[in-house]
């Protein structure tokens, strides 16, 4: 331990700044790639989705890599992870801008197609894997203390509530217009090139965000580098370890279910809004909604956890979220303004679990290093995002794959035409139902499998305190 500048509020303050400047490119991906790609550039959702998912099979090679490399590498007088945020700041912005060029539109299907692949690649397995495993790995050398991780978590949760207020509100705003049809009534229809300037800007405040991250942070806690060996393991001993870790098994799958409910919210309010409720402008004011949700969130997220433990509460929380979109889905308001307000109270629920979860993955690196003897903060943090990666994936190829079953036609959307009733309603559908269903299994795997609850996990951290200072 480096004592010399005590834990305090910058690192937490810097710490909220990367996961805004992570949340410029992730969430408006989520948000918006799908959208783009079928109204914009013409291109099925089925193909776009088909696109994401097996991009995650890169992943599974670069994820793991980055955490390797992280876990190898040998600590610099700014730490061992941070000076990453400094190499792939300008990178993973550029590679997030090159995804949203609206000017292509007119290229044959074919050439869009692999478009779209190549810069989605670029971003997602290359740029923002270089940066943000780096970065979720450094939460546990910035203070070895369990409180201060837990401010960690929330101030990062913050941080990406910010850039989905910052994207939630804005770009619905700027990117959508009134288009007149034949039969003299108007719809919400996405402007490619309203698009192409917000990605640009975005970029831009991802790489400012990234900069005050790598000025306000300090890593306190030196992590040895690891190698082959002896004091390290090798890929093949890693995963065996990984498939022999029940903990870090089902956080994963706990993720990838998380991401799934969450992103398909996320994913599928581009198209409820604008074409369900034909009211793009009520994306903004839900977002709005969904902060005040995040922010009740955030006030009451760590006493619980301290006083019930982290996974308990997070199985409470995705219980309540789950209830709230069953009954959104029976009630089906006709009224836009009562559909944002039920999403508030599911935002509730679920900004309670985002508020602990990257706590939940310190827990599991500490039972990690008790059960094989070794720290790898980047491999473990790395098969994490890589789940959460794919939860993304899912969530999109899902999306894609529904939408394009239901009849969504993207040729339509993309000439500023209405979509069928049916196709509506299906819509409404899989807004609703997909994420019931996940925050009830998010909710199981916590209660069920993950075997970190309060009591294991407060052993752990006074094991782990005799351990290091002896």
């Amino acid at each position: 331990m480096n004592e010399t500048k005590p834990f305090g509020m910058k690192d937490k303050l810097g710490y909220m700044m990367g996961d805004f400047g992570n949340d410029f490119t992730f969430i408006l991906s989520t948000m918006l790639l799908t959208k783009f790609y079928t109204d914009v550039m013409g291109l099925s959702a089925a193909v776009v989705g088909t696109i994401m998912m097996l991009a995650r099979f890169v992943d599974a090679f670069t994820d793991v890599t980055m955490g390797r490399i992280c876990d190898r590498g040998k600590a610099t007088p700014q730490g061992k992870f941070k000076p990453w945020i400094l190499r792939m700041c300008v990178p993973v912005a550029i590679a997030s801008f090159l995804m949203y060029q609206s000017g292509l539109s007119g290229l044959p299907t074919g050439a869009k197609v692999a478009y779209l692949a190549i810069t989605y690649l670029l971003w997602g397995s290359f740029t923002y894997t270089g940066i943000n495993i780096p970065y979720g790995s450094m939460a546990s050398a910035i203070s070895a203390d369990a409180g201060d991780r837990q401010s960690l978590s929330t101030y990062r949760t913050m941080g990406g509530m910010l850039a989905g207020m910052v994207i939630g509100v804005l770009l619905p705003l700027i990117a959508y217009e009134k288009v007149s049809l034949a039969d003299g009534t108007t719809k919400e229809t996405l402007i490619g090139s309203k698009v192409t300037m917000a990605a640009g800007i975005f970029s831009i405040l991802a790489i400012v965000c990234y900069l005050l991250c790598y000025k306000l942070v300090t890593e306190r806690v030196v992590i040895e580098s690891t190698s082959e060996d002896g004091k390290g393991t090798s890929v093949k001993e890693m995963l065996g370890n990984a498939f022999k870790n029940r903990a870090l098994i089902s956080i994963i799958v706990a993720s990838v279910v998380m991401l799934l409910a969450q992103l398909t919210m996320q994913n599928m309010a581009a198209y409820v809004y604008p074409d369900y409720y034909n009211n793009a402008k009520a994306q903004s004011a839900s977002t709005l909604l969904m902060m005040v949700g995040m922010i009740i969130a955030a006030a009451v997220a760590k006493p619980l956890a301290n006083r019930f433990g982290k996974a308990e509460v997070s199985v409470v929380s995705n219980l309540f979220a789950a209830v709230v979109m069953v009954i959104l889905w029976i009630v089906r308001p006709e009224n836009v303004w009562v559909y944002c307000g039920l999403q508030m109270l599911c935002w509730l629920g679920l900004g309670v679990f985002s508020m602990v979860c990257w706590a939940l993955i310190t827990d599991v690196i500490d039972y990690s290093e008790i059960k094989n003897g070794v720290r790898e903060d980047g491999t473990v943090y790395s098969l994490y995002s890589f789940a959460r990666k794919l939860g993304q994936a899912l969530a999109a190829g899902l999306s894609g794959w529904l939408l394009t079953a239901i009849g969504y036609s993207s040729s339509g959307a993309a000439n500023g035409l209405r979509q069928k009733q049916e196709v509506l309603d299906g819509i409404f559908n899989i807004a609703t139902l997909i994420p019931a269903v996940g925050f009830l299994l998010l909710a199981a795997v916590l209660w069920f499998w993950y075997p970190l609850h309060k009591k294991q996990v407060e052993e752990n951290i006074a094991l782990l305190k005799e351990k290091h200072n002896q």
